[in-house]
This record gives structure tokens, sequence and C-alpha cells, in this order.
């Protein structure tokens, strides 16, 4: 009997910005509340990079953070992920300078676009390699430097976005542990609910287009709302079935940190009391592609996962994108 190839995580890291911007700094900047902020997002502060600081200065700190807690070394590494819209440059991939920055010279590189949904699409990119043998060790990184793309005058968006970057490590094991399940989705007729449409082909950066803040993160949050609490609802379902597994056995809910009020909604269908659903939203904003990863590692520093508990990340992003994934926590011993 054959046994069945696991992609388990064995380290993970993080890396913020020492900046932090608090609703009463946003008081002074824009025309919003502290209630206002609080009342519609859950957010009561975000960490946001200095005008020199890019993405790379902080995944690839988080990465090593990862690589040291899952003692590997970095040549040890076969690919390196890493999801993120805020890239440091178009080309090359920033996963090509976090592996010259950790000296992980045998590994591939590239990065993912998926938005705020990227992270879970990498790991289970990296599960793929994986579970197939083309790998052994992976490297995923989620990573976002949003406030480069925000528009500091549209309270609607300004503030919910912030910066950070989180990891972790995927290393090939053959026990029960690792991930069980994951799945992605996507619908582009909804691709105008959550855009940057500056910089890319069809809307090249221009005077007249840094005038009209093309480069700038535009969302009709209405829609974008009813469509994530029912995306993540429904992705949370499909990979807890794929698990073999029922919500009540899940034992800790980690989403994406988008806006209290959608985790509490999905939370509240699934059936997860607030001791089994993970929020830092309050202090650390919506980082998109960082947001899993950083929450994940909170939870680790934590301690609030033992092993053989079952962990459901779920998230949702522009695309519209949306994913999950189910992992039987721990590594083979």
């Amino acid at each position: 009997m054959s046994v069945k190839r696991r992609a388990q995580i064995v380290g993970t890291g993080a890396a913020l910005p020492a900046r932090v911007v608090t609703n009463a700094d946003l008081e002074k900047m824009v025309d919003t509340t502290d209630e206002w902020i609080t009342t519609r997002t859950g957010i009561k502060e975000r960490r946001i990079a200095c005008s020199d600081e890019y993405l790379s200065q902080f995944a690839s700190p988080a990465a090593r953070q990862a690589l040291e807690r899952a003692e590997i070394e970095p040549d040890q590494v076969d690919l390196i992920l890493c999801a993120t819209v805020t890239p440091d440059m178009i080309t090359p991939a920033t996963a090509c300078f976090i592996q010259e920055d950790l000296k992980a010279k045998n590994a591939a590189a590239f990065d993912l676009s998926a938005g705020c949904s990227g992270f879970l699409y990498a790991l289970t990119t990296g599960q793929t390699f994986i579970e197939a043998g083309h790998a052994r060790t992976v490297l995923v990184i989620g990573g976002e430097i949003l406030s480069r793309f925000i528009n500091w005058d549209d309270r609607s968006t300004c503030v919910i976005f912030a910066d950070g970057a989180g990891a972790l490590v995927l290393r090939a094991g053959e026990g029960e542990r690792g991930v069980l399940a994951s799945r992605m989705h996507s619908d582009g007729a909804l691709a105008d609910f959550i855009t940057i449409a500056g910089g890319g082909s069809r809307y090249p950066i221009t005077p007249e287009s840094l005038e009209r803040k093309v480069n700038t993160i535009k969302m009709r949050g209405n829609e974008t709302f009813k469509v994530a609490v029912r995306s993540i609802e429904d992705v949370s379902r499909e990979v807890i079935e794929a698990a073999g597994l029922t919500p009540d056995q899940i034992d800790l809910f980690v989403p994406h940190q988008a806006n209290r009020r959608i985790i509490d909604a999905v939370a509240q269908r699934l059936g997860l009391d607030a001791e089994r659903c993970y929020l830092n939203i309050e202090k650390t904003g919506n980082t998109s592609a960082a947001s899993i990863p950083i929450a994940l590692n909170d939870v680790v520093e934590a301690g609030r996962l033992r092993p053989d508990d079952h962990l459901l990340m779920a998230a949702f992003g522009a695309g519209l994108t949306w994913a999950g994934a189910v992992v039987r926590w721990g590594r083979d011993t």
C-alpha cells in the first residue's frame, strides 16, 4: 500500500513595517473618524512602510525566519513562490530578489498574482509541486506594500489597506499531517470590483493617468462584501468536505483579514465560535496576500495550534478570486 506524499507546514515567519498609523492619525488626513472605521472594518491601526522601503525588504526576513524555525538551510529550498500585487518591480519577479537575499541558490523562483487570495493560490501551487514529486521543500511568501497604491483622499480604501509580509515552509512528508485539501476559484466577470488599473500595458502610466489616479486601488465595496461572504463560506465548505471533515472538526479558522464583518458573517454561517476564529485585523489592517501568513505566524507564536489540529484557511480577492485550504497541523518527526 503506497503512502500519500503530503505538503507539511514546518515553519512560519512574518515581518511588518515599524511605522504604525492609527485611526486617529487618519482622522487628520481624510474625512473620517475612528468610530466610522472601526464599525465598518474592525481596524484600529495598521503598519505602513516608509517611502524608501520596498516589498523584498519585508518578504526576505519573513522567509528567513520561516526557514530558521523549520531548521532548513536556504540551499535546500527547491522553489520560492511570492504572492503579491505590489512587487519590487514589474520584472524581474520579487521572488528572484528574495532568492538572492537568502542565497537559496538551488531554488526556482517566481511571483504569483491573485489579489488577496494570492497566498492560498501559492500554497496550493507549492502543495501540488510537492505531491507530484517535483519539489521537496517550497518556500511560500505573501507580501504587499499596498500603501504605494492608495489614494489617501479616498476614505473608502485608505483606511483599509496596509503593508507587511508573511511566509511558510512546505516540506514533503509521508504521514497523515499536512495539507489535506485545497481549492482555487475565480470569476473574471467581476474583475472591476477591485482594481489597480494603471501601470500595465492597458493603462500605462502617463502624466494624465497619474492625474486621474489610475495607479491607485479602486473598490466597489458593497458589491465586494456580498460576494466575499458567499465565496469564503462556499470554498470553506468545499475544502472541509474534500478533507473528509465537518465544520465542527475545525479547530482553528484563519481567514483573510479583510473586514471584521465579513469574518464574523462567515464564521457564523459555518458554526465556528469566536474561540475557533483568529483575527488580527484590528492591528494589521488588510495586507492582501500577506494577511493569512501574518495571522498564521501570530497563531504559531502564541502556541494556539497543536499537533493534529485541523486548520482552515480561506480568502477572496481581486479577480475576483477565492481559495481555501484545510491542514492537519504538524510535521513528521
